[in-house]
């Protein structure tokens, strides 16, 4: 049975016309002017892309800061050893540590939202490689949460650095602020985003890559956005 849209979400929806392909600019303020939840939103930017993430060079998966950071408090998790530990901690992460640290995860402590590794601590990490692994937090050297700097990496995330990667169909979905942010910094996030994400268009994707790009808020109406604009920033 098809879940019944909400007074409030029917009255958001009503301000977008699906018709149309609206400027950032323009979709910027509808997202903000459309949310209607009682929290602060997180704005959303979606991707549906030409790709087919079945092939592993089609997958694309990456991390950016945002230059006026995301709005959200990240807890950070770093695993590493000796003075590391405590770079880590001087650098603002919420947990530091060594065994002790894949210890409690084993048993099952997830109270953190990012894990950060040092290349020397990755043979432990195999053994909760499947407690972390589902949930999108194993370490990745290709996301830079597997380095030798553990404290550069713990900067970055707690600025507002955020991971992407390609799912089914070929959508991606970026949180790039929230609705409480002024126009001008969700602006520049998101289009810092959109020239990630069009500058990584694989080599063997054919066709159309940017098919649709799509603002909303949390629980908002989804607002369409001029691809060819989109294409001509990452220009």
């Amino acid at each position: 049975m098809a879940k019944t849209k909400s007074k409030k979400y029917l009255e958001a929806a009503a301000k977008v016309d699906s018709t149309k392909l609206y400027s950032i600019e323009e979709a910027i303020k509808l997202a903000k002017e459309t949310s209607y939840v009682s929290f602060d939103a997180t704005v959303d930017v979606a991707f549906n892309l030409g790709v087919d993430p079945r092939h592993a060079d089609q997958m694309i998966r990456g991390a950016l800061a945002l230059p006026a950071g995301t709005g959200k408090d990240v807890r950070v998790c770093v695993i590493t050893s000796g003075d590391k530990i405590k770079a880590a901690e001087e650098a603002g992460a919420d947990f530091a540590g060594g065994d002790d640290i894949v210890q409690k995860i084993a048993g099952g402590w997830l109270d953190f939202d990012r894990v950060i590794a040092s290349p020397d601590m990755m043979g432990k990490l195999g053994r909760i490689g499947r407690v972390l692994g589902p949930r999108g937090l194993m370490p990745n050297p290709k996301l830079g949460t597997v380095t030798p700097d553990v404290a550069k990496a713990v900067a970055e995330q707690k600025a507002g650095k955020v991971e992407y990667r390609t799912e089914k169909n070929g959508i991606i979905h970026i949180p790039v602020g929230k609705v409480s942010f002024e126009e001008d910094k969700l602006k520049q996030n998101i289009e810092a985003v959109v020239s990630a994400i069009v500058k990584a268009k694989p080599s063997s994707a054919k066709g159309t890559y940017l098919k649709t790009l799509t603002f909303s808020s949390t629980m908002g109406p989804g607002i369409k956005v001029d691809t060819l604009e989109a294409l001509s920033i990452a220009k």
